[in-house]
């Protein structure tokens, strides 16, 4: 190889042909042989293009003016691209670490041990966080220093290893599809078409069709049936010998390896036979190997677009252009990736809003589907938070512009749903690490088996280890995993349900306390006044007023329904003061100018001006001065609509549920009487909710249920953990689920959706496994042809998909949780 490069003139730098200095410089290896540069520079680059196999770089440059020519290869200079901050700020965002993370689209990879492959030597990388590849869908989800690391650092890692890889951009992504999609279908056309043409000749010789003819033709047929096989071995088959060559090439074998073997091995042995006319040849089972295990990528490739096609049709539902408004109050159009925190933007019916947002208008009805799974449309009042990616339904909406890009809560799903199709639960692991140990394993019964059978019968030896190649490829062992956990994810997305943690659908299954919390996750965190206890000489109207404008004071849940209260008269208050989660005190001006001391708020906050307060239980906010108890109110939050039945649906799973709440004992009694919760914890500090959970993580694990800011300590500390759409940023950031639907129901579809994937999976390995193990004697003992071998494994590996494809039918509406 080394002879095909051009040497540099003697004394001049074999990289960018400038003279050494004195001391000789450095040196370098490329194409196996040392050359001499002129700097720690052109030693680095030279380095890198050796490694990514770029050599051509110098074969075909113009060296006839070493001041112009290009010092990078136009590879590596297009990497060197992504570095650029404006550039990244497109596909880059901060992941809960604070590193930088993308998620990169990978081509080339076919299995887990390609995964494997990449994982490991990304990790190598200084500066690297980490590194998570999904074989099924083809990304890979990286976070990095950028003081340590550069973008184009990893991207030609990836590149050395024999895979391109590049920024996944949701927009290109359907013609990425496309082009693979045509990349098999043509490759599965010459396969099908030369199987049939060669299946034709095969069962005419097999069947004793052409016993009465001669040799020669024979022989003839032989050859018609190496003609139509090669094209199938040197291109329909490429993709295989791709991906063994590159595990071979990571000391990591994957399933292509034996595939390879047995594929060139049988081809090889066929052709032999054709060319001296003696032997048996099986050209048909080199064709119909090769179909069948196309169409068999072809169904994978399917079902993998199928399942990302959720996170990336999020992305691609942002509008290309805004209107933004000018200075002056005109509309000028603006692209969505330039606009800026701040800018207003106008949004007609119809229209898709391009950034997150307040709203300015004084009502907007979005459709929020996109993002939450739930059809109906929904209200927004001024003020109100709206999204990217959401649609604009009865009249033009003014918005200013919060979050733009991958700041975006739409943007921050996708990121959601490509993190947990790279985490792979420990079952699927396990499977994994399996299938790998399984190809070596193979690659020496084959060798044992060939061994033994050259003793028994020479002429079947190499046959039946072909068989065995073949039969035992454990093609369904690796696509068992896989397909099932990627089919989950799919189906909860479709539910407005973002699965951070895939580990998640195995513990589910070994929970047996659920812990939720009160306000906000069981209840609406929408509080009401429930009742009114007067004193007899106080008039309604007075009290109201008093009440309503010492709530206007406080910014806490309960003070909102004071201040939606319908009052016509005023009152004068001074020197108010707030005590933080006790209550509001204030100097009332009456009327005859009298100037009194008034509180509102919890009963302990008036009990020393009247001590029976501290045992009051009916009520929760009185209204007090030093001589009388004005008011008593009641004032409740709203249960959730679908939180009885849920509650009713996971006692009969045999799950024990508690209520842990920060809220008074006499409204944590009543929700929890309401709900027929028999066991709640009263006036919990974040540190009480930590207690209880690592006390019953004691017996048995734990499930957490919670949404607010406080919650996030003790939502990881849970073996697993949900909160809502709505939540708290450090809850949703601690929780293992998010159910961007923001209803308590859609626990019950995550249950049964993870409870449905643990039943597929472990069908999918244990038929795997059993096939595996079944087929093992039975070839070795010779009693499986080659084209038997291949319908079976094929058909073994099709099992696996289809089964796993039942994770995606819409599940029905359920009429009694």
């Amino acid at each position: 190889m080394g002879a095909n490069l051009p040497e540099s003139p003697n004394g001049s730098c074999f990289h960018c042909l400038q003279p050494l200095p004195p001391n000789g410089g450095y040196s370098v290896t490329v194409a196996d042989k040392q050359r001499h540069v002129c700097c720690y520079g052109c030693q680095a680059v030279a380095q890198t293009i050796e490694a990514q196999g770029l050599q051509h770089f110098y074969q075909f440059r113009d060296t006839s003016n070493p001041l112009q020519i290009p010092l990078l290869p136009e590879e590596l200079q297009q990497l060197e691209a992504y570095d650029q901050e404006e550039l990244q700020q497109q596909f880059t965002h901060l992941d809960d670490n604070g590193h930088t993370s993308t998620t990169l689209s990978v081509e080339g990879m076919t299995c887990a041990a390609c995964a494997w492959l990449i994982e490991q030597q990304l990790q190598t990388l200084p500066g690297v966080d980490y590194a998570r590849v999904n074989a099924t869908t083809e990304r890979v989800n990286v976070a990095w220093h950028p003081e340590q690391v550069k973008l184009s650092d990893v991207l030609k890692k990836i590149s050395g290893l024999g895979y391109r890889a590049l920024p996944f951009q949701a927009a290109t992504q359907e013609q990425d599809f496309k082009r693979r999609r045509r990349y098999f279908v043509r490759r599965i056309g010459i396969a099908g078409l030369a199987t049939m043409q060669v299946m034709m000749i095969a069962v005419a010789l097999y069947f004793g069709m052409v016993d009465e003819l001669d040799d020669n033709l024979r022989q003839f047929f032989w050859w018609i049936s190496l003609l139509f096989a090669t094209p199938v071995l040197l291109y329909s088959a490429q993709p295989f010998y791709l991906s063994a060559l590159r595990s071979i090439q990571a000391k990591q074998l994957n399933m292509d390896v034996p595939v390879s073997l047995a594929l060139l091995s049988a081809y090889g042995a066929s052709a032999y036979a054709t060319v001296i006319n003696h032997g048996e040849v099986y050209f048909e089972s080199v064709s119909m190997f090769t179909f069948l295990l196309l169409v068999g990528r072809y169904l994978e490739l399917l079902a993998k677009q199928r399942a990302i096609a959720t996170a990336s049709n999020l992305v691609k539902l942002l509008p290309a252009t805004a209107q933004r408004e000018t200075a002056n109050g005109d509309l000028e159009s603006i692209a969505v990736n330039k606009l800026t925190d701040g800018d207003i933007v106008r949004v007609l019916p119809g229209q898709t809003l391009p950034a997150d947002g307040e709203l300015l208008s004084a009502l907007g009805t979005i459709n929020e589907s996109m993002l939450t799974g739930e059809s109906v449309p929904v209200v927004h009042e001024q003020g109100a938070r709206v999204f990217a990616g959401t649609l604009n339904q009865t009249q033009p909406l003014r918005i200013r512009v919060t979050a733009v890009q991958q700041a975006t809560v739409m943007a921050k799903i996708a990121a959601l749903q490509d993190q947990a199709l790279a985490n792979k639960p420990k079952l699927a692991e396990r499977a994994e690490k399996l299938a790998n140990q399984f190809v070596q394993q193979l690659l020496i019964l084959a060798a044992l088996t060939f061994f033994v059978w050259t003793f028994i019968e020479p002429s079947e030896a190499f046959w039946v280890t072909l068989a065995v190649l073949v039969a035992t490829c454990p093609c369904a062992l690796a696509l068992a995993a896989p397909t099932a956990v990627t089919g989950v994810i799919h189906r909860l997305n479709k539910q407005g349900i973002i699965l951070r943690n895939t580990d998640a659908i195995q513990t589910l299954a070994t929970v047996k306390t659920v812990m939720v919390d009160k306000t906000g996750t069981l209840t609406t965190g929408q509080f009401s006044i429930a009742d009114v206890q007067l004193e007899d000489n106080v008039a309604q109207t007075q009290a109201w007023a008093l009440a309503k404008a010492l709530e206007s004071h406080s910014e806490h849940p309960l003070a909102k329904p004071f201040q939606q209260l319908d009052s016509k008269s005023s009152v004068q208050l001074t020197n108010v003061s707030v005590a933080l989660g006790r209550g509001i005190e204030a100097d009332w001006q009456q009327t005859d100018g009298n100037l009194v001391r008034v509180r509102i708020g919890a009963p302990g906050f008036s009990a020393d001006w009247h001590p029976e307060l501290n045992k009051e239980a009916d009520y929760n906010v009185i209204l007090a001065t030093p001589e009388q108890v004005i008011a008593r109110f009641l004032v409740t939050d709203t249960l959730r609509p679908d939180v009885a039945e849920t509650l009713h649906f996971l006692r009969q799973q045999g799950l024990e549920i508690i209520m842990l709440t920060g809220d008074q004992p006499h409204n944590a009694r009543r929700v929890a009487e309401q709900l027929g919760i028999s066991q709640y914890h009263a006036q919990c500090l974040p540190e009480d909710k930590l207690h209880w959970v690592k006390q019953t993580q004691q017996q048995h694990p734990v499930m957490m249920i919670g949404d607010g800011m406080n919650d996030g300590p003790v939502l990881a500390q849970a073996d697993v953990s949900m909160t809502f759409g709505h939540a708290a940023d450090l809850a949703r950031q601690a929780a293992d689920i998010v159910a961007m639907r923001n209803d308590f129901g859609a626990l019950a579809e995550l249950l049964r959706a993870t409870a449905k994937s643990r039943a597929i999976l472990k069908q999918n390995i244990s038929w795997a496994l059993f096939y595996n193990i079944a087929i093992v004697p039975i070839a070795v003992m010779g009693w499986v042809t080659p084209y038997i071998a291949a319908i079976g494994m094929s058909v073994s590996s099709l099992l696996v998909l289809v089964n796993s494809l039942r994770l995606y039918r819409q599940p029905p509406t359920p009429k009694d949780p």
